[in-house]
């Protein structure tokens, strides 16, 4: 049999038909096109471009960011778009130049250490700024057409947060940190860049945002103190600030915008709090509040509507005159837990996360339903059989049914397991419930008419329970560990059936649909084929060269499979084969778990960077025929 190892690296790209989410952490990370057909924003180390009235969406991806994207800046005419990441200290921070004409690479740009900060593009496009963050925290002035580096400089003595070029002219630019604000001359052609430090008089500020006047005479800074310095370039004196100290924005200001007329300023708080303010008065004219720090802002050619981004992942489209707001689009914005999809029904899968549980449409990749229980983690959910609860485990211990069209809750187990419910299941005839415990107990509960209670409590793990699969006659279950052991439950008297051991933390188990084997992974990076008879392991293949397994996800046909984890690749293998036909590249963060649509259509993977990516189904009749005659 061919090796695995070589298999993955052999297998072709799946198509990625779409993703939900938004990384609102990013700021700025929220870009409008010039020709606002297109928004751009980053998703881990995926650079998502989305057609606004189509609603189709395009990946940078393809030899891209191995790392979170940290920034993103576009140039004026909208052609290029440079975007720096995230990645561990002393490791080269990589900034990507794409072209948006053809969604290619257009330059790599390799200098900065640990992560990029924020990135700037001159008025002539010839040369872009980045900035390196708080260990880096230097300054590069590139030539875009050749990407190499022009010149240099330590950006200050503390961190800089935040640079930009000036509107009219490539020869100047402006950074702004911990208690440094400076103006520098770039001289392109003797490749060199001199810094001017800016005069606050008695003002000692944080600056996390600039935006310049259209003539270039003042620049606006917003400070994480809530207040708005107005500086004059050239001279680089403070000349005001404002609002006054009982109205300055709370949390700080995060990003701001200036409007056509040059007369106001749009402000995003960290508190939720977006402002159109007139200057130089610094007086608020309007503000609205929205869920989350705002971390991006981004006006429409018209000037008459903006869109905003929020840390809790949210894209808002606001009407500049009258701040009315409408939510264009939403998505997790901490760890996912899990993902599921009703029996034999394709359009519709539920997620869970910190505090809800949501419902999406698969094809529009829109937001149907989401059911909130504030300052609790649901760790697992679930479709009942019959597709009329969606049964859920959560931190505080408890089992909630709630119905999937409304979100009403149903019923409650109180107390149903100590320290969260980590797994659950339901029985085809949804009488019964089986969930499994963070202590490692799997109990049985009874479904009736206005009332839940327990048939049994199976404690024989001593970790926690990963993992649930009922077989389908519902007379067996199996559960699936941190302790290294798969057991076969009976489900009528009880009692333990068969006992799996490996040297490893199970994670997911899942059952071929002729119910005669079991698949396990775990920490081990092994996938493990089991015999549901005697309980002995059949083939034992390598999954993954690196990390962890952490779900599994078998076709209804049993044909095939798919793996992901640590590794932050999603995998489909050919049953039989155990060989590795593709591999789909996109997650930033640990995978989490997979679901495969009832119609084989799509997967669905969740990670813990709170995106979820959509992907093409392959089709294996081919290659495993192909493989086959090879091995």
């Amino acid at each position: 049999m061919a090796d695995p190892e070589g298999a993955t690296s052999a297998a072709e790209q799946l198509e990625l038909q779409g993703v939900i989410g938004f990384n609102g952490a990013v700021t700025n990370g929220l870009i409008l096109h010039p020709g606002d057909q297109h928004i751009v924003y980053p998703l881990g180390s995926t650079i998502v471009v989305k057609h606004l009235t189509e609603n189709t969406q395009t990946f940078l991806q393809r030899d891209g960011h191995n790392k979170n994207v940290s920034c993103l800046a576009l140039s004026s005419s909208g052609k290029y778009l440079a975007s720096g990441q995230v990645t561990y200290m002393g490791f080269d921070a990589q900034v990507i130049i794409w072209n948006l004409e053809t969604y290619e690479i257009h330059q790599r740009l390799i200098l900065h250490k640990g992560a990029v900060q924020d990135l700037s593009f001159s008025a002539c496009e010839k040369y872009l700024v980045t900035l390196g963050g708080r260990d880096d925290n230097k300054l590069v002035i590139w030539d875009v057409d050749s990407g190499e580096p022009i010149c240099g400089e330590q950006a200050a003595s503390d961190s800089t947060l935040t640079v930009t070029f000036l509107n009219n002219t490539s020869g100047m630019l402006v950074t702004g940190g911990n208690y440094n604000l400076k103006v520098w001359k770039f001289d392109a052609y003797n490749r060199k860049i001199t810094p001017s430090d800016c005069n606050l008089g008695k003002e000692r500020r944080i600056v996390s945002a600039i935006v310049l006047d259209p003539t270039d005479t003042f620049m606006y800074c917003g400070t994480k103190s809530g207040d708005v310095l107005q500086v004059s370039i050239g001279p680089n004196l403070f000349k005001n600030n404002g609002p006054t100290k009982k109205n300055r924005f709370s949390q700080g200001i995060k990003c701001m915008l200036k409007t056509q007329c040059g007369k106001r300023l749009i402000v995003g708080a960290g508190d939720g709090t977006v402002a159109l303010m007139k200057i130089p008065e610094f007086k608020v004219i309007r503000k609205v509040k929205l869920d989350g720090g705002i971390s991006s802002l981004a006006l429409n050619a018209a000037a008459d509507h903006f869109f905003v981004g929020t840390e809790q992942c949210n894209m808002y489209l606001v009407h500049l005159d009258t701040f009315e707001y409408e939510l264009r689009s939403t998505c997790h914005y901490s760890k996912i837990n899990s993902v599921a999809f009703p029996v034999g029904y394709s359009e519709l899968f539920a997620t869970c996360s910190h505090n809800d549980i949501r419902v999406w449409h698969s094809r529009t990749r829109n937001e149907l339903l989401r059911i909130q229980v504030p300052n609790l983690e649901c760790l697992c959910s679930t479709f009942s059989p019959d597709g009329k609860s969606i049964v859920s485990g959560w931190s505080d211990g408890k089992i909630r049914a709630f119905k999937p069209q409304t979100g009403k809750l149903m019923y409650v187990i109180n107390d149903a397991h100590r320290d969260g419910v980590t797994a659950i299941a339901c029985t085809s005839d949804c009488r019964r419930v089986v969930s499994g415990g963070q202590t490692g107990q799997v109990r049985v509960w009874q479904l009736g008419r206005s009332s839940q209670s327990m048939l049994s409590s199976l404690k024989e793990h001593k970790g926690r329970i990963n993992s649930l699969y009922i077989m389908e006659n519902d007379g067996q279950c199996v559960s699936a560990s941190s302790d290294g052991s798969c057991i076969v439950w009976n489900l009528v008297t009880f009692v333990r059936e068969k006992c799996l051991f490996a040297s490893t933390q199970f994670k997911d188990v899942v059952v071929h649909p002729d119910q005669s084997q079991l698949l396990t992974c775990g920490t081990d990076r092994k996938l493990a084929y089991w015999d549901v008879v005697d309980g002995n392991p059949i083939r034992i293949t390598d999954g993954a060269s690196e990390e962890t397994i952490n779900c599994l996800a078998i076709a209804q046909k049993g044909d095939k499979f798919v793996s992901a984890g640590g590794e932050k690749i999603v995998k489909v293998w050919g049953y039989d084969e155990g060989y590795n036909y593709f591999k789909g590249v996109g997650h930033s963060g640990d995978i989490e778990s997979i679901a495969i649509s009832p119609d084989e259509k799509m997967i669905v993977s969740v990670g813990n960077e709170g995106a979820i990516f959509l992907w093409g189904m392959p089709d294996l009749k081919f290659e495993s025929g192909a493989n086959n005659d090879e091995m």
